[in-house]
């Protein structure tokens, strides 16, 4: 193929087609060579960055003295079958603020001893994570029978949303 391009002056497409070939195998390079030496360098960087994952890495590897010109889903690749691959570190939202500068108000009900329905009700607020957001969950049971008596889901935190739902129980249980 090369000879009938060079000698013939015959356009690559031509000549694939002419032997029946893809244009693909042509320009087609095996990069063993080049895979082995990758990877020895890639063996290296690792060992001296042991904390780096494939990003970093693979920012040191384009970098000199290496030179190479690759991307990252090429390094994880090799790194995953050389067995180089860092474990994917978890986020961790922090949603409670025990450092606030706001009263702690005592528990009224430690030694109340609750012997009927609608005696005591208590309310909490919880977070509830939806993909990459919270939804906030506005909650109030009757500590007796433990059911809920109101509740309300909302997006923000700051909303005063636990006063709404027993505002809402308050109606209703008059209704009743």
């Amino acid at each position: 193929m090369k000879a009938l391009q060079e000698n013939q002056h015959c356009p690559v497409e031509l000549g694939c087609e002419l032997v029946g070939l893809a244009r693909s195998t042509y320009y087609y390079r095996h990069r063993s060579q080049e895979d082995a030496q990758l990877e020895a360098d890639l063996r290296l960087v690792s060992g001296q960055h042991p904390r780096y994952g494939t990003r970093r890495i693979t920012h040191q590897l384009r970098r000199k003295p290496y030179g190479y010109s690759l991307n990252r889903k090429h390094t994880q690749r090799i790194m995953r079958r050389m067995g180089l691959l860092r474990p994917v570190k978890g986020t961790k939202c922090r949603t409670t603020n025990s450092a606030h500068p706001y009263p702690r108000y005592p528990n009224l009900v430690e030694e109340l001893r609750v012997i009927r329905p609608d005696q005591v009700w208590v309310s909490d607020v919880t977070y509830i994570r939806l993909g990459q957001e919270f939804v906030y969950l506005a909650v109030i049971m009757d500590v007796f029978t433990r059911a809920i008596r109101g509740w309300r889901l909302r997006a923000y935190p700051n909303n005063p949303e636990a006063r709404k739902a027993i505002k809402a129980q308050a109606k209703w249980r008059k209704a009743a």
